[in-house]
């Protein structure tokens, strides 16, 4: 075992929610003390991006087969496109005096940890050097200019987390919940991208030390203290007319690099400090790695009625604040649709580097055809015999469809038991159906704690996938962080680390709340150009 991997599962155990009592948090949310969900750098040159809000003839079924999709020019006004469907604004919410922002990609209480970067090289439309992207004002600022020559032209997308945005609600949890939205996010590049008919590498070799010193991280006199960023991804953009330039030539331009801005503040008094999520922040850096990556046969979906465009899809995404616990049956054509999505062979995680680590078991309680209880998901059938055995032997483990892996395995109304394991929240109960993300946890990060990360992002893309697919058949979805960790391990029959239920999930009809002002996303940015 890892040195490090004990203060992994030590964080784990101890950031557990249980029936007795919740993970550490703080005892009082001041909430004129929120941090800014929006990062800025003064200091810094402004690249504008084409106005926000364009479409595109693609549908969303068409992302089935993104080979099939005419790739766009690589430009400013599609990476500013790209931009935008992964990470912009989707619509501004209104409560009374209450005012906030949606984004395409979901975050844990609205809080939106992830920053978005991205790293130009010999491009003629952006200034080659490391630029950040302001999802508020849709530009970006560029953060340093590389003044070295390159031979190669190319495009990268890196992410970090602000884990003191999470923590200032969540506590000593949040770092789990950082993880999920880095997940979601690497879902939504992967989305837009592929509308453009573009595809997405996750740079696997790269260590957070150089993802750091590339995004100008480890500068710490640019940050203030305790708002700093976390290394977490570091992603490639392939079109049809870039050639993928390789890791360590984008590590020979920082030398040449001249750096300039720095981060405002995020106006937030820090009264709690959480220095466990220091802990195992440091005991999950990811050195660099030499990795064989997984592939596996492509495969489509089962179909989809869904004919709007991709784009409508990503813009609507929404996650539910209540389920209609009366809505009658999901069909169960739009039921397996979604199951076959999060199958490792759809083509949404054909840049995924790893062989899949987490299944999902289902609570079934509103599906055309298929009996209420809980079922199975295996997202790789090797992964069978291990589960059996880690399991409840009332458990009958039998094959439901046929051309999925999916188990049935206990009849029942598990609707109250659904709804008290995650958190006694009525959207795990009033659902079509929720389920648990179960990893194959101990064995993953013994050697190797960095995983513990990428678990949390497998399942953040699992939720992102399901995220749009509700969306796509008139339904809605919601990611659930709050559950108790070891009641679910009893309700399923796990009884050590082998197995851990790291996300939830539920699908169903949302209830609008008419109180609520919905306004478009960009309009702020309409008004601005109008009184100028």
């Amino acid at each position: 075992m890892n040195p490090k991997t004990p203060a992994i599962l030590s964080y784990h155990q101890r950031t557990k929610h249980t029936l007795q009592r919740y993970a550490k948090g703080p005892e009082t949310l001041d909430w004129e003390d929120q941090p800014d969900p929006f990062r800025r750098f003064s200091g810094c040159a402004v690249s504008p991006l084409p106005a926000p809000g364009r479409d595109l003839p693609v549908l969303f079924t068409d992302l089935d087969q993104p080979e099939s999709i005419a790739p766009q020019p690589l430009d400013n006004a599609n990476v500013g496109l790209l931009l935008e469907l992964a990470f912009g604004l989707s619509a501004w919410k209104q409560f009374g005096p209450s005012r906030w922002a949606l984004r395409c990609n979901p975050s844990s209480g609205n809080l939106h940890p992830t920053e978005a970067y991205v790293i130009s090289i010999g491009q003629d439309f952006l200034v080659s050097g490391v630029h950040h992207y302001v999802s508020h004002d849709h530009r970006l600022e560029q953060r340093c200019q590389f003044a070295g020559s390159s031979s190669e032209a190319g495009l990268f997308i890196a992410l970090s987390s602000v884990h003191w945005r999470e923590a200032w609600k969540y506590g000593e949890r949040a770092f789990r919940y950082c993880q999920h939205d880095i997940g979601h996010a690497l879902g939504a590049l992967r989305y837009a991208a592929a509308t453009l008919g573009w595809s997405v590498d996750i740079l696997v070799e790269a260590g957070d030390e150089e993802i750091a010193k590339l995004l100008g991280l480890d500068r710490s006199g640019d940050f203030k203290k305790r708002e700093d960023e976390a290394p977490d991804v570091l992603c490639r953009i392939r079109t049809a007319s870039l050639a993928p330039v390789p890791y360590p030539t984008l590590l020979e331009q920082l030398p040449s690099a001249t750096w300039s801005g720095k981060a405002d503040s995020l106006r937030a008094y820090h009264l709690y400090h959480w220095p466990v999520i220091d802990e195992v922040a440091e005991a999950a850096h990811k050195p660099l790695t030499h990795e064989v990556l997984w592939q596996t046969a492509a495969q489509p979906p089962l179909p989809s009625a869904c004919q709007r465009s991709a784009a409508q899809i990503i813009r609507q995404r929404r996650s539910a604040q209540q389920f209609d616990g009366k809505m009658p049956a999901l069909p169960s054509a739009d039921f397996y649709r979604m199951l076959s999505a999060v199958l490792p062979s759809a083509a949404t995680f054909a840049f995924w580097p790893s062989a899949p680590k987490v299944h999902l078991f289902i609570f079934v309680h509103r599906v055309e055809g298929v009996t209420p209880g809980l079922y199975a998901l295996l997202r790789d059938e090797a992964a069978l015999k291990p589960l059996q055995a880690a399991t409840s032997a009332l458990f009958g483990w039998q094959k439901h469809h046929g051309s999925l892996p999916f188990y049935h395995l206990y009849d029942g109304d598990l609707k109250v038991i659904a709804k008290t394991l995650s958190c006694h929240q009525p959207i795990a109960s009033d659902s079509a159906f929720s389920l648990a993300m179960v990893a194959e946890f101990q064995t993953t990060i013994e050697a190797e704690p960095w995983r513990y990360r990428r678990l949390f992002w497998e399942c953040g893309l699992i939720g992102q996938v399901l995220y749009l697919e509700a969306e796509a058949a008139g339904v809605r979805g919601t990611g659930i962080g709050c559950y108790f960790d070891d009641s679910v391990h009893e309700i399923l029959g796990i009884k050590d680390d082998t197995f851990q239920s790291l996300y939830h999930f539920t699908v169903g009809k949302p209830l609008e709340d008419s109180r609520l002002q919905t306004f478009p996303a960009y309009s702020h940015l309409q008004a601005q150009g109008q009184q100028q």
